[in-house]
């Protein structure tokens, strides 16, 4: 039987920042005047207010007093937000440095990826995502590579869950030629990768090299969206750590990009067509 997901400790913590910051400008009232009457710093309220640090709930008590807040039925929503965004989820006791994008990742409504390198890591085959990690640098021990291995098998339950995600990958031609492991390795993670794309909730689409340049071509990211009026954000990765993006502005753009690469990738079918292709390459 599928999972049935429940709202992430992170998906909590940016639903409840949501509404403070939307209470916030309600009032008219800047981060720094928050911050003077709150006696805290500025990154403390614009960290709470984008869920990247979960508000306590004397902090929740203090907002709603000075925003006016005297619903009960409303202090006690955020309360209780404030409350779960403090809960332990599965994942934090890895002490993962991605910790942050799985939550988003747990709680998503629509994720769109697109990886010009790898297959992104809902889709990867345990040998596959071992092999990837026994190529980073520093070098991981085995114990950590199957801790890694662990975690991303356990990640890829969300896709499986009664209200999973719609989860929409790009990939560069490059992905599927690009051997990680071994070619007996790449067989069955691009079995797997045609195997996926016949789920209804997962949608698969290869940009061939004859496109030539693309917006995308130096780039690797995924747009991450939500119900319930919670802001999307954007979750770029690279050698000098992970950003996230929150801003609309960045948002809108990254969303045009991905409908950019959709239109010049290969249509689905196409795209299942040319993995199955590739596939009998790496069998010789």
């Amino acid at each position: 039987m599928a999972e049935v997901r429940s709202p992430t400790p992170t998906l909590r913590r940016r639903e409840l920042g949501a509404l403070l910051r939307a209470r916030r400008q309600d009032m008219g009232l800047t981060v720094e005047q928050v911050a003077e009457r709150l006696l805290c710093s500025t990154s403390k309220v614009s960290r709470m207010e984008t869920g990247q640090r979960g508000a306590t709930q004397r902090d929740v008590r203090d907002l709603c007093t000075l925003y006016g807040i005297t619903d009960a039925a409303e202090c006690e929503r955020l309360m209780t937000l404030a409350k779960e965004g403090k809960q332990q989820a599965w994942w934090q006791p890895y002490d993962l440095p991605y910790a942050t994008y799985v939550g988003l990742e747990a709680a998503a409504a629509t994720i769109k990826d697109y990886d010009s390198g790898v297959v992104p890591g809902l889709l990867q085959t345990p040998d596959y995502t071992r092999a990837r990690h026994e190529g980073y640098m520093p070098r991981l021990g085995a114990a950590e590579i199957e801790r890694r291995v662990e975690v991303t098998t356990t990640r890829q339950g969300v896709l499986a869950a009664e209200h999973a995600p719609h989860f929409w990958s790009i990939l560069d031609e490059a992905v599927l030629h690009r051997v990680v492991g071994d070619p007996g390795i790449m067989r069955a993670q691009l079995d797997r990768l045609i195997e996926a794309s016949s789920k209804p909730g997962v949608t698969i689409q290869v940009i061939p090299y004859t496109v030539g340049v693309h917006p995308a071509l130096d780039s690797v990211f995924t747009i991450v969206e939500f119900d319930g009026g919670v802001p999307g954000v954007v979750y770029v990765e690279g050698l000098v750590g992970s950003i996230y993006l929150e801003r609309p502005e960045d948002l809108n753009r990254y969303l045009q990009v991905f409908d950019r690469l959709s239109t010049v990738a290969l249509s689905p079918e196409d795209s299942v067509a040319l993995i199955q292709k590739v596939r009998t390459e790496h069998a010789r």
